[in-house]
């Protein structure tokens, strides 16, 4: 009986969102990696990657981490996590869904005079860095990548609200380096949180609502099923 509700759960959700099975016959192995943007809601079985996984056929592993960032040089031991970089696994992933720069920007310099940690996570040209050496790493290795960009604060009552600018800028050279690279996709959020709206955060305006988490994998699923439609 679980089983089969679970299926109808299933397909209602597709028919919803307006997404259908990719095409292939064995489920495409997907890494999600990141922050707490990917990480919220996994203990209720309703984070990103659990949209994802429920949403097309793919099999999901995540290993994303509260608080994770890009450039976290590991002071102490058994927290190899909280380096994005160090999230990933060579293996023989069809997808790898990453975030990530967020805490760098909002933790390593208050967003403020960021230009020397923004350049250490990605040049202008969009080809040096630490996101484009992990994007290199992992397809050399054969994965799809898709970058998911940051949760926007509703302008209201939250904490990262003037770390907007810099926000954006981190974003418009993933975007531009997605262009640049074949197989690497920018998942933008820019447009998903209506200005006032506070139901896509948490009580803290920081991280993730179930909303913002539900929406985010729906946007990232549709996202995969059009790659994979067009090959």
């Amino acid at each position: 009986m679980f089983i089969i509700r679970r299926s109808i759960a299933i397909t209602v959700m597709m028919l919803t969102i307006g997404l259908t099975q990719v095409g292939a016959s064995e489920p495409l192995k997907v890494l999600v990696m990141g922050d707490s943007m990917m990480a919220a809601h996994r203990i209720s079985n309703r984070a990103v990657s659990d949209v994802i996984e429920k949403s097309i056929n793919v099999r999901v592993t995540d290993t994303s981490t509260m608080g994770a960032r890009l450039l976290y040089k590991l002071p102490i031991s058994g927290s190899m996590g909280l380096n994005i970089s160090k999230q990933y696994r060579a293996k023989n992933w069809d997808w790898v869904v990453l975030n990530g720069g967020g805490n760098d920007l909002w933790m390593g310099c208050g967003c403020n005079r960021c230009d020397r940690k923004m350049n250490k996570l990605i040049s202008e040209s969009g080809r040096k860095g630490e996101i484009p050496r992990l994007i290199s790493k992992i397809r050399n290795n054969g994965a799809h990548v898709i970058y998911v960009g940051y949760l926007r604060s509703p302008g209201v009552g939250s904490p990262i609200e003037h770390c907007r600018d810099e926000g954006d800028e981190l974003e418009r050279r993933i975007d531009h380096l997605s262009d640049q690279w074949n197989g690497v996709y920018f998942v933008s959020l820019a447009d998903m949180v209506p200005f006032g709206d506070r139901s896509f955060h948490g009580i803290d305006m920081i991280h993730p609502s179930r909303k913002a988490s539900r929406e985010i994998g729906i946007r990232v699923a549709r996202a995969i099923l059009r790659a994979e439609q067009g090959r």
